[in-house]
C-alpha cells in the first residue's frame, strides 16, 4: 500500500479511521488496550452471544455425541431468520456447535440452549454467572442464539470474552473453518455451510478464533483472537453499518498495526 493510501486511513493521531461505532484493540498477553473507541459503552451483540454459548456448552461437559431433535421451539419467531435445518431431525451436539459458530444458525444455538439441563432458563443464568465470573461488567445474556436485543456487551467485555473463548480448542477449530458439510441423519443428503466471516478464507490473515453478529439493533459485529505482527490480537467491532465495513476496520487495524510495531511492543505482564 503506497504512504498516500495508509495515510488517508488515519486520524490526526495517527490511529485508523474505523467506521465501526465501538471498537476494542486488545493485547491479551500484556492486557494493553492498544486502540478503543467507545468501548466501555453496552451494545447489542446480536450472535457474537454464540461463543458464550459455546463455553457453556463445553464447560457442562455434555455429550457431544448425544443427539438432539430439533423442535418448533428452535424456530426464530422474534427476527424471522431462516435455517437450512429441518424440524424434527437429529443432529449431534456436536453438529449444532459446530453450525453455530461456522454459520451463525440461529435453530442450531437455540437447540443448544434448550437441551442444557434446566432448560433454557438455567443456561441463560449459566450464561449470566459465566460472564460474571469473568468480569463482564456490562454484560447481559438473554438467550443462546442472540437474536435478542437484550444480549449486550461493551467491547471491553468482549475482548475478556474472546480471549477466555480462546482458551477452548474446540471454539477455535470449528469458529475459524472455512465451510463444513453436514449429512442428515439416515439420509446421503447433505447440507453445506459457509463460515460467515470472509477473512477466514483469506490467506494474508492468520486468525485463530472468530465470530460475527447482525440483527437490526446490534449493525454488523466481528470479534477475532488473530496473530497480527506475530502477536495475538484480540479485535472487536461493533455497530458496523455497511456490508464491508466490518471487514475493512478489521483489514485497517491490521494494516495499522503491522506499520507500527512499536505498538506492541512491550513486556508481557507478570503473574503474581
Amino acid at each position: 500500500m503506497k504512504a498516500s493510501a495508509l495515510k488517508a486511513e488515519l486520524n490526526a493521531e495517527g490511529e485508523p479511521n474505523l467506521a465501526s461505532s465501538a471498537v476494542m484493540v486488545f493485547d491479551p498477553q500484556s492486557g494493553r488496550t492498544l486502540y478503543s473507541k467507545n468501548a466501555d459503552e453496552a451494545h447489542p451483540i446480536a450472535s457474537i452471544t454464540k461463543l458464550m454459548t459455546a463455553m457453556i456448552v463445553l464447560d457442562a461437559k455434555l455429550d457431544l455425541e448425544e443427539p438432539i431433535a430439533l423442535s418448533n421451539d428452535d424456530i426464530d419467531t422474534l427476527k424471522g431468520t431462516k435455517s437450512k435445518l429441518p424440524l424434527g431431525t437429529h443432529f449431534r451436539r456436536d453438529d449444532l456447535l459446530r453450525i453455530a459458530l461456522v454459520a451463525s444458525d440461529n435453530r442450531a444455538a437455540s437447540a443448544l440452549g434448550r437441551s442444557y439441563p434446566g432448560g433454557l432458563p438455567a443456561f441463560v443464568d449459566a450464561m449470566n454467572a459465566k460472564a460474571k465470573a469473568l468480569g463482564l461488567t456490562n454484560t447481559t445474556f438473554v438467550d443462546s442464539s442472540g437474536l435478542s436485543p437484550g444480549n449486550v456487551s461493551s467491547g471491553q467485555d468482549l475482548a475478556k470474552l474472546v480471549a477466555a473463548a480462546s482458551g477452548y480448542p474446540l471454539i477455535r477449530e470449528y469458529s475459524t473453518t472455512p465451510a463444513l458439510d453436514v449429512t442428515l441423519p439416515n439420509s446421503k443428503r447433505k447440507i453445506g455451510f459457509v463460515n460467515t466471516n470472509a477473512l477466514v478464507r483469506a490467506s494474508d490473515w492468520q486468525i485463530g478464533l472468530s465470530k460475527t453478529g447482525y440483527i437490526s439493533e446490534a449493525g454488523k459485529c466481528l470479534v477475532m483472537h488473530a496473530m497480527i505482527a506475530n502477536q495475538p490480537i484480540v479485535i472487536v467491532l461493533l455497530d458496523s453499518w455497511g456490508k464491508l465495513t466490518r471487514i475493512g476496520d478489521a483489514n485497517r487495524i491490521r494494516r495499522w498495526l503491522e506499520k507500527n510495531p512499536e505498538k506492541l511492543a512491550v513486556t508481557p505482564l507478570k503473574a503474581g
